[in-house]
């Protein structure tokens, strides 16, 4: 069986930080594409967000933050890959239709290699640009154990740790979820 993403939401996050959030369970690529040749500094504030950390649906076009790892057949790929090389016709100004088929074959493939999870691995990205080029990391988020002497409430408080798929041989980053809920009511931008 295949393994490719597909757009997950956990809450509502991701109607206000991007222009367009992809629908819960679309079939994900990575989207750096729709950025290439483009200046960070010319993009509004919801395509920033999507360009340091959105999957693209394939069917919306629009942007999640989490994709999970699911099964897939062999004709759920090609549909995939028509849809998607579609969209590069049609929206992205590709030259011809065979060009469109090998990008969307080759985004396909890449977006299948993030898979090498057991399904339900929840997958996030991180974006930069660094001398003109994006640079994407791409991370696991998986249950973080419960402390062992916590109760039953608070055993599980940082309910996710990220973990490296691509990149660099840096630490795991750690996310604590509670950390980042204000009390005064208003939200916190932690970068």
């Amino acid at each position: 069986m295949l393994k490719f993403p597909r757009t997950i939401r956990l809450d509502p996050s991701d109607t206000f930080v991007f222009e367009r959030a992809a629908e819960p369970g679309e079939w994900a690529v990575s989207g750096a594409f729709i950025y290439w040749n483009r200046d960070p500094a010319t993009l509004g504030q919801k395509q920033r967000v999507a360009l340091r950390s959105g999957f693209l649906g394939i069917d919306s076009l629009g942007w999640s933050t989490l994709a999970v790892v699911t099964e897939a057949t062999e004709a759920e790929r090609q549909a995939m890959i028509e849809r998607l090389a579609g969209h590069l016709m049609d929206k992205f100004g590709a030259p011809d239709a065979h060009a469109a088929r090998l990008a969307a074959e080759e985004e396909i493939a890449f977006a299948g290699s993030l898979c090498d999870h057991p399904p339900q691995t929840l997958l996030a990205v991180q974006r930069s640009v660094e001398n003109g080029e994006i640079r994407e990391r791409f991370r696991t988020l998986k249950p973080r154990l419960g402390a062992a002497d916590a109760d039953r409430l608070h055993a599980h408080a940082s309910a996710f740790t990220f973990h490296e798929v691509e990149g660099d041989d840096e630490p795991a980053d750690e996310v604590d979820l509670r950390g980042l809920i204000r009390t005064d009511g208003k939200t916190t931008d932690r970068t």
